[in-house]
């Protein structure tokens, strides 16, 4: 096969300086599965030699020249055709001639900008890799070799809570608040949720955290939102004046940090989802977008609270109101107005009551269909029941 010029009559090796002692990163795969890549930083040099091979001893290798090329590309699933290289370098190794022995050749990029992080989602894929090219007058010879990239940030010490409150006017009133609103990928999420009024007859209460992708522009524009984790907090009907604590381990979840509008192509985003479910099935939810940013091992304390595997779901029991700890967590937030904002009404919530025996529905005032206050609702939530009460 070789005679005419088709089939691998050569095999090239890439080989980079230091992959013995250098750190490795696992990257997920299109399939979903996981594979561990050589890691480098943005601004280090990739350096390193090729070795080609000839399969047949005494044989030789004619080609037109030999490159390599180190390239930053990011590929949309919907676009597959087209790729786009944000990052592209070259180097020549070895002009046309004839190849009658084993021979290595050595390359360098020196400080080479990788200004993005690897990323595999459910409609794109940004990727670094090595790849040579053994130029022939048929079919060229190409190896190609992936590599791992994280990105490192550095916030400063500035990082402001959240703090909201929030609900359904003469209904429910609470107040949520996390300690930060930027955390690194081994953090700890600590917040509370007071109970100002609460005239629902609520059933239980749930935290998730959601990742939000979103690719494209314009009409090829593709949102695709994935839940990473989510676990109750609270069991049974809170009253006045209870607060329910929150503590979300981020060490074991499969987190990256947030993207934005990369290089013009797609965002990757995240949000914490309060939701609350009624004794009738009603669910309102606040969504509240948090922003994560890897942090260097050689910043991290030994003693990190990340060594602890996350809590995946705990029933948390109410808990007396604490007024002292309230009004410190006041003090120490006095610098940061409360936002008012209304909660949102999950769409697939069900009721079986009617319009003026609903309390949600006398605050709008029309049915239950209604939006209230910016409240949202999921496909399918109470249409029955309203149709049927309106053919009665």
């Amino acid at each position: 096969m070789s005679f005419f010029g088709f089939g691998q009559s050569a095999e090239i090796d890439i080989y980079l300086d230091g992959q013995e002692t250098r750190k490795t990163a696992e990257v997920k795969t299109e399939d979903g599965k996981k594979e561990k890549l050589l890691l480098y930083y943005d601004g280090e040099t990739v350096s390193g030699k090729v070795n080609i091979s000839l399969k047949k001893a005494g044989s030789k290798l004619e080609h037109q020249g030999i490159k390599i090329e180190f390239i930053g590309q990011i590929e949309l699933y919907y676009d597959r055709g087209n790729h786009h290289e944000f990052t592209s370098l070259v180097k020549e190794l070895a002009r046309p001639g004839e190849m009658i022995a084993h021979t290595s050749y050595p390359f360098e990029f020196s400080c080479v900008e990788k200004p993005f992080e690897v990323y595999t989602g459910s409609n794109v894929k940004l990727r670094y890799f090595l790849r040579v090219t053994i130029v022939r007058r048929i079919a060229d010879l190409v190896k190609e070799m992936d590599i791992a990239v994280h990105t490192l940030s550095s916030y400063p010490e500035m990082n402001n809570p959240i703090k909201m409150e929030v609900g359904i006017e003469d209904c429910l009133h609470i107040e949520f608040e996390y300690n930060k609103s930027k955390y690194h990928l081994k953090d700890v999420i600590v917040g509370k949720i007071y109970f100002l009024l609460v005239r629902i007859k609520i059933k239980h209460m749930e935290i998730a955290i959601i990742k939000r992708e979103t690719t494209g522009s314009g009409p090829n524009t593709f949102t695709e939102n994935e839940t990473i984790a989510k676990y109750e907090i609270m069991d049974g009907a809170p009253v006045r004046g209870e607060s329910i604590p929150i503590r979300v381990f981020l060490a074991g979840y499969d987190l990256t940090p947030t993207m934005r509008d990369i290089n013009k192509k797609f965002s990757v985003r995240y949000y914490l989802n309060l939701v609350l479910m009624d004794t009738e099935d009603r669910r309102y939810f606040k969504q509240q977008e948090i922003i994560l940013w890897r942090k260097g091992d050689k910043q991290r304390k030994p003693n990190i609270q990340a060594q602890t595997n996350l809590v995946a779901s705990h029933l948390v029991k109410n808990e007396p109101h604490n007024e002292n700890k309230e009004n410190q967590n006041t003090t120490n937030n006095q610098q940061q107005a409360t936002v008012k904002e209304d909660f949102t009404r999950a769409n697939n919530s069900q009721s079986t009551e009617n319009i003026h025996d609903d309390p949600i529905s006398q605050f709008d005032g029309k049915t239950a269909e209604a939006p209230i206050q910016n409240m949202q609702r999921e496909a399918g939530d109470g249409q029955i029941d309203n149709d049927a009460n309106s053919e009665q």
